[in-house]
Order: structure tokens, then sequence, then C-alpha cells
């Protein structure tokens, strides 16, 4: 309370207030007890010696505020600080092992150890000058205890951000660090060491010396050899795990279609393993940055998955790829295959993996397949069948477990093998020939031969389904077979399928022997899956019964969809097209990812007939690109969309793709590209047939982008949209918006946008009524009536109905406001808020994302914490990089310019600046006009560097 306010104090109030401090200080004194023995507790049990030493110098510092400090209580804060060293290095060194402290985390620990040092120094030697009685007493000085709390307050922030997070997954969980002050990540658990696996001691022990010398090794060897069991197991050694801690990852491609495999599906299912999810363009640099943190060891399973479908142009990029993640130093891989054909610029060290020795292949069998009773003949004789089947681990396991499940004794299972007069091992065409006898002694069991033909239509169906056969609509998928159920217990007995979850599955090796040896799926069969199948794609709109199959069976659906692409049926052409065309729209609403529909899309021969059909595919493809935030990517199908709606005569939709590639391009920041695109249209022949309402539109968004170039005045803006009864409302608003951003008059704009929320009130629309609003806080904004901005963005998001993406946005904007306020600490609350559920929905918010990371740099540059706005710019600048977003980076690089002009560093102030202006060339924006049409984003005018580089008055550097 200001003095000129407070009451007249009683005669007592001195006393009164003496008693007071007195009793605050032994408050701190005990506080201070209490926190030195915790500190000194502490520091017996970490595990790390320079953790250690730091909590011990820590500690040493309380000792000597104990011992001299007269007013306790003006060092509470730097105690309280204290504590939470004590609390973080308790938490981050818990499980850390040496391969952490190559890492962020021993960067960090020495950025702190340095810190508490300083101060220490500074305090004992104050201390032994006498000076310490005197700066605690004299409240004058209490500005040095401040400078104290400061410096621990910048490297507690420092150490949160270097010791748990990397720049690998900065643009996707950095932001996490606004909202506690340690940054936690849940690590992918490693597969365990198989539990059935015999006989490799001596090659698990090379294969782990080679690893831990940073080799990178390649499996090879047919299916069922047991490579993956291998590298499991190494993935569990003592010296790998000692090695490389918990960043050992499993990454695995049994399942996927050879022929349909995509670069972008290779990266989604590594990403995934790494436990990190993708946002938008070039994956291989966001897994790059990832693995460069610390050393880490990679599984890549199944590789022959991506080696042998070179049938797809992009798999080009596959083995690239790979060589350039081997280069990362103390990255090491892990590759196993059946195929030699391993990615090449890597310095493998193939090994081919041999059978088990007769002892172990023994055990193995005999640990599954226990009779009552064997001789030593028959047990010799069974040592004998296990070497005919060349002691294959896979082989071995199916026929123990035949026998087993069949109840065969000993002589019975050496007479049904001897029926089969040949060894597994056949060496003949196909992948898996040689698991042929295996597999017919199993099929040929009682169990299995009573159940009839129908046992090898099923596994068809089984291997043809990428997910395996969804147990509970199997009925429904397969209703021309009454005893699937029955089945498929029976295939399960016999270890030919196994149950994950709700569906049917095969091991790789066995679904490869059943598509080479077996007959195809049956026509009936497919038909039924067919029909099932699509039925659920066209009733699938609502979240219902129907939206739950697309998303438990989307990948069976997606190969259904596929293989009927490339096998159009008689008379089922419209239906295929129009079904794939649905599951993209229905994979965007309820399951977004990456498809391998591409493609197959793509393929569709084009004519008359197809044209629209294959249209419509590919505008939907772009909406799912949308959803996924793959903007570059959404280009391709959009710009082949309008081709074939123009040929069609579809002129319509073809301005529709028109349109949204020039939105997409406005997105980006590519004003000018994006006013050029809709320019060449309403050149073209198209323009005269399109709908009123579509020229409409069309306009509506080629003004969205004059209005950033500045190539129109803001009275033409909007005008030939404003009387179209579905861009009308819209237009208005817009117009009324461009009117502020070019300099009107505040009080007219005002006037007619209140005019206009009222009339989007009555009509019931939510956007355009969040635009009006949006357009009012905006005035209120600039015109300094803050509370009023603040009161208007909250109800902007309370609206209900209102989507996520909005609420997100608008509350960074609230964030810019609190912080124009003076409330950094609210602003900061406002961020966290929006980063609270960023993981939910990470893939569809890359652009809400990219808006808050570059407020909380304008919100930390305005507060003064130019290196926590340094490290925010730099975050949203790589985000931008990966969304080729123009704008925000020229932004976010204006900022850092911003930085270094008020750290008097102006070399590299003008090179930010620089870069800033060429941005602005690029985007078509005049450079004074950066921020006009994006107020909420401008920074505070008190930031000069960039106007003085505009008039040429930046000051020069100094030159030594």
């Amino acid at each position: 309370m200001p003095k000129s306010k407070q009451q007249k104090k009683s005669p007592n109030a001195k006393q009164a207030s003496s008693e007071t401090k007195d009793s605050q200080d032994d408050s701190v004194s005990q506080l201070l007890d209490t926190t030195i023995a915790a500190i000194n507790l502490t520091k017996d049990l970490v595990p790390i010696a320079l953790a250690k030493g730091i909590l011990g110098t820590v500690a040493s510092i309380l000792i000597v505020a104990q011992s001299v400090i007269k007013n306790r209580s003006d060092f509470e804060a730097i105690v309280d600080m204290c504590e939470t060293i004590r609390e973080i290095l308790e938490r981050t060194t818990k499980d850390a092992t040496a391969i952490d402290l190559r890492g962020n985390l021993g960067h960090a620990l020495s950025q702190l150890n340095k810190s508490v040092n300083r101060i220490y120094s500074e305090a004992a030697s104050k201390k032994e000058q006498g000076f310490w009685r005197r700066v605690f007493f004299v409240s004058n000085d209490r500005d040095r205890i401040t400078g104290w709390e400061k410096d621990l307050d910048r490297v507690l922030l420092l150490f949160n951000s270097e010791a748990i997070t990397g720049i690998a997954i900065r643009v996707g969980q950095l932001a996490l660090g606004l909202e506690s002050n340690v940054i936690k990540y849940d690590s992918p658990v490693p597969p365990p060491r198989p539990s059935m696996f015999y006989g490799r001691q001596d090659l698990v022990a090379e294969l782990t010396d080679l690893v831990v010398n940073d080799e990178h090794i390649a499996l090879i060897g047919p299916g069922g050899m047991g490579k993956s069991s291998l590298a499991k197991a190494i993935l569990n050694e003592p010296h790998v795990t000692k090695k490389f801690g918990d960043r050992r990852f499993f990454v695995t491609y049994d399942g996927l279609d050879p022929l349909s495999i995509t670069f972008e599906t290779f990266m989604t299912h590594f990403a995934a393993a790494l436990g990190i999810e993708l946002a938008g363009a070039d994956p291989k640099r966001q897994i790059s940055s990832f693995l460069r943190s610390a050393s880490a060891l990679v599984v890549l399973d199944n590789a022959e998955t991506f080696e042998e479908a070179d049938a797809s142009s992009a798999l080009s990029e596959i083995p690239p790829a790979i060589a350039d993640i081997a280069d990362i130093p103390g990255v090491i891989l892990i590759l196993t295959s059946r195929s030699r054909r391993n990615a090449p610029n890597v310095p493998w060290i193939t090994k081919d993996i041999p059978p088990l020795d007769s002892s172990s292949a023994g055990e193995a069998f005999f640990r599954i397949y226990r009779p009552a009773s064997r001789s030593n003949a028959e047990e010799e004789e069974i040592t004998n069948l296990l070497k005919e089947l060349e002691f294959h681990p896979l082989s071995i396991n199916l026929l123990a477990n035949a026998a087993q499940q069949n109840s065969w004794s000993p002589a019975m299972l050496l007479e049904t093998w001897k029926d089969q007069h040949s060894v597994v091992l056949d060496h003949g065409k196909g992948k898996l020939q040689s698991l042929s006898v295996t597999m017919q002694l199993s099929l040929n069991s009682p169990t299995v031969q009573k159940l009839g033909e129908d046992v090898r239509r099923i596994l068809a169906v089984i291997a043809f389904l990428p997910q395996g056969l969804n147990g509970k609509l199997a009925s429904g998928l397969l209703p021309s077979l009454p005893q699937v159920s029955t089945i498929c217990n029976v295939l399960c007995m016999q270890s030919l399928v196994y149950r994950q979850e709700n569906f049917i599955k095969m091991l790789s090796p066995i679904r490869h022997f059943v598509q080479d040896s077996l007959p195809k799926p049956d026509s009936t069969s497919l038909r039924e899956i067919r029909a099932f199948y699509y039925c659920t794609v066209q009733w699938s709109a609502a979240r219902n019964s129907h939206a739950d199959i697309i998303i438990s069976d989307h990948l069976n659906i997606e190969h259904v969809v596929a293989f009927y692409l490339a096998h159009i049926p008689d008379g089922a052409a419209e239906e295929t097209y129009r079904t794939c065309s649905q599951f993209l729209k229905r994979l965007q609403s309820h399951l977004p990812r990456p498809t391998t529909l591409a493609p197959a899309i793509f393929n569709i021969v084009e004519n008359f007939s197809t044209c629209t059909l294959k249209a419509d595919c590919l505008w939907w493809l772009s909406w799912l690109y949308f959803t996924l935030s793959q903007h570059t990517e959404r280009m391709k199908p959009l710009k082949a969309a309008e081709a074939l709606y123009l040929t069609a005569g579809k002129h319509d939709d073809a301005a529709d793709c028109v349109t949204t590639c020039a939105d997409v391009h406005r997105c980006q920041g590519r004003f000018l590209q994006s006013q050029q695109v809709v320019e060449a249209f309403q050149r073209s022949d198209s323009w005269k047939h399109l709908r009123n309402s579509t020229q409409a539109k069309a306009w509506y968004f080629l003004d969205s982008a004059r209005m950033y170039t500045f190539t129109a005045s803001a009275d033409e803006l909007y005008l030939n949209s404003m009387e179209d009864h579905v861009w009308g409302l819209g237009s208005k608003i817009r117009h009324w918006q461009a009117k502020i951003y070019y300099g009107g008059d505040i009080v007219q704009a005002n006037s007619h946008l209140e005019d206009l929320v009222l009339q989007c009130a009555d009509t019931g629309r939510i956007s355009a009524r969040t635009d009006a609003l949006l357009g009012l806080a905006e005035i209120a904004f600039c015109d300094g009536r803050l509370p009023e901005a603040m009161d208007i963005l909250h109800k902007i998001t309370m609206f209900e109905g209102q989507s996520s993406h909005d609420v997100l946005w608008h509350t960074v904007e609230k964030a810019v406001v609190a912080s124009k306020q003076g409330n950094h600490d609210l602003a900061r609350e406002f961020i966290r808020q929006c980063f609270e559920p960023f993981q939910a929905f990470a893939l569809r918010s890359a652009r809400t994302f990219i808006h808050a990371y570059h407020a909380s740099g304008s919100i930390e540059l305005t507060a003064g914490e130019y290196d926590r706005a340094e490290s925010h710019f730099t975050t949203t600048i790589e985000g931008c990089d990966i969304q080729s977003d123009l704008n925000y980076k020229a932004l976010s690089i204006r900022g850092l310019g911003e930085i270094a002009f008020s750290r008097s560093d102006f070399a590299l102030a003008a090179q930010r600046f620089a870069e800033t202006l060429a941005l602005c060339t690029e985007m078509g924006v005049p450079p004074r006009n950066l921020y006009s049409c994006v107020p909420f984003d401008a920074l505070p005018e008190r930031f000069k560097g960039w106007t003085l580089f505009l008039d040429g008055l930046l000051p020069l550097p100094n030159v030594i």
C-alpha cells in the first residue's frame, strides 16, 4: 500500500513490527536448518559425483548465510531456491547413467555447478571482508541478494530446458517446460529378452561386443531363424543397457505390405518406436534431431518389408535416410532381414544367422513338447527329426506345438513326419518355402483336418489382411464360413496364428508361406470382406459403431480399398472410387494418420467416366494432408484434382481446388503466390462458367492475400464478395478488419463490427461471430483498452461449439494482452494452458503451436528475459522450417534481431533484420507493414531495431 494511503500507526506499531521481524527471522532459521539437513541427505543418495559436488556447494552457501546473516528473512527466497535445486537433482539424477552425462543432462549440471560456485565464492569472500553483516543488515543493499536470486532463477530455468529436453523433440515437447519445473518424457520400453531363447550365448556375446564398439550389424537369414529374438536378446545385454540406457529402440516393420509401403510409412513407424510424433514435413530431420541428443541403439526389424518393395519410386528415399541416420555420431543400427539388399553406404557387419545346435534345438523342442514318456531310442529319433528340420527355430516351435496340442506320442509324431517324405528346408522358390513341410504337418493334424478346406480359406484371409482378422467381426466379414470362430481357435492351438487384442494374426514367416504356397483368398471371401468394409465406410459419418470399426480395422479397410483400386471388379468401379473418397474423409474425421492409398489413387486410369471420381479421391486426400498439417504434400493432389475437374467440365470443383491452394499459400505466408494463383484462374476460360457464389469465394481468398501485400486499397478489399449469400457476411467483417489494418477510422470500424456481431448472433454462425469479435478485440488492443480486449477474447474462447484449435489460438492472444498489461506471469499461464492438450492433437495443431511459441518469445522479450525469448524464437523458426511457414519465421527472426540489438550486437542485429527483409520480399509483404495485419503479433514500440534498420539508422558495429 502506498505511504500516502497508510493509516496512522499507533505508538506500539514499531515494537509490533520488530517482534514480527524477529518471528520471521526465527522461521527462516528453522527453514535453513531443515534445508541444510535435507541437502546433505540427498547428497549421500544421488549417484553422480558432479551432483554431489553441487549439493555440497549449495549447503555451504546456506551454512555461511546461517552463521552471519542478521536479517534472515531477506534470504528466504534463496533458501527456497536451494531446496528446489535439491529436488531437481534428486529427480533428474535418480536413474541417470554415464550416457546421460554426455548429453544435455551433463551440460546442464555443468552450468548449474558454475553458478552455485560463483555465488559461494562471492559469499565466502564477502564474509572474510566482514561485508556480509553489513549487506544483510542494510536494507539499501538488498539488491545484492536480489541479484543472487535472479542468477539462481536463471540457471534453474536453463537447467530444466538443457537437462530434460533436446532439439529433436523441441517442436513437439519443449512447451511442456512451461507447465512444470522438470520436463518428463515417457520413453518407449524396449522389448524384453525372449523367454524361449536357446543356444545363442556365444553369438549374443560376439554381436554385443560389436555393438558396444560402435559397429552397425545386419542380421541375415530365412524367416523364422530367430533374427528378431536375437536382436531383442542383444538389446537386453548388461553391456548394452549400460552403454545406451533407456535409448534402446525396436522398430518393427512386420505386418506392412511391401507393395504399398511408402517413405512416409517407413518414417512414421520409425518415429512411433522412438516415442515421438511427427508433425509436418521432413520427418527424417525430426528423427535425426532426436537421435543426435544422445547415444542410441536402434533395431530395424523385418527390413525386407521395405528392402524388397522397390516398385514404389518413394522407396528410393529410404536407403539414403538409413545411411544418414547411421552417420549420426553415437547412433548404432541393428538390421534384421531375409534379404541381403541392405541400405548401401552403411558399413554393415553382415552376420548370417546359423541354425541352432543340436543340443539347443532339443532343449527348445522339449520345452514345448512334453510327452508322458519317451525312450532313448525315440529321443534319438526325434533328435534326427530336428536335424532333418535343419534345427530351424520356428519350424521346431511349430512342430513341437503341433505334437503337444494333438497329444501325439513320440511314435505318432515320428510316423506323421515320416509320411511327409521331404525336408522342411528345401530351398525352393518363394520367400519362405522352407516352412512348407512343417506347415503341412500342422495342417494335416487330426484336429485341423476334421475342419475341412475352410481352414485354408481362413488362413488365406488372415494372411491377406495386414491387421489379421478381427475376431469380433469375423462372422460378419465371412458369413459363408459359419465355423470361422472354431477354426481360428484351432489355428491358435496349433501356433499357426495368435491373438492380439481382438485380432487373429500370423507371424510374418507363416503369413509369407501362406501367401506363396496356399491358394489366394477365394472370390467369395473377398467379395464378402469388400461388402462388409464398404458398407461400414458408407455408414460411418457419425461417431457410431461403424466409425468404431473404421478406427479398429483402418489398416485392413485401407488394404482392401487399395487392392480393389488395382483390381477393379466388373461393375464396381464407381462403388470402389466412392468408397475410397469416403474412407479418406472418415480417416480425416475419426483417425487422422498418413495413408498408403496415395500411390493407388494417382495410378487410377483416367478416362471420362473416372475423371470426377479420381478427382474426388484426390480432393479428400488433400484434406487428410491438411488435418495432418502436411501443407506442402497437400498441393500435389489439389493440383491433380483441379486438372481432372477441368477435364470433366466441373469448373466449380476446379475453382475450389484453386482457392484451397491459394489458402495453403496464405497460411504459409506466401501471400504474393496466393494472390497470383487466384488471379491466374480469373483470367482462364473457366471463370465465366462459375456460379456467382464460387466467384465470390475466389474473390474472398484473393482479397485475403491482397490484404497482406497491400496491392489494393482498404476500400476495394472484399467488395466483390460482400453481397454473396454465403461469403457476404464474412467479407463484410474482413472488410472492416482491413480498414483497421490500413489505418482507417477506428470508431467507424468499431461501430460496423458491433452491428455485424449482432447479425452473426441472429444467423447462428459461430465462425463469423468469432471473426467479428476478434476485430473488436484488435481495435481495443490497438487503442490501449486492454481490459476490454481481454474480455472480448475470453468471450470468444467460451463459445459453445468452438473448435479446440480456435480456443487455443485465441488463448494465445489473451496471453499477449496480459503481457502488454505487464502481467507476464499470467501471460505465461495462458501459454501453459495452450500446451497442456498439445500432445492429444499434435499433428493437427502444428500451426497453433508455432503461433503459441512465437507469442512466448514475444512475451519473454517484453519481460526482459532475453535468453528465454531467444530459445522460444529459435524453436518457432525450426517449426516454421518444417511447416514451410514464412510469416512466423520472419516475425521470429525479427525478434532475434531485437534481442541482438538490445545486447548491442549490432552486426548480428543487422544480419537478422536483413534475413527478415528477404522474407518480406518472398512473402510479398511491404517491410513496414510486416505487423499491420497481425496486431497481436506486434512487438512493443520500444523495440526499435527493425525500424532503425529500415531507416538506415542502425548503429554500425564496433570495429576493434
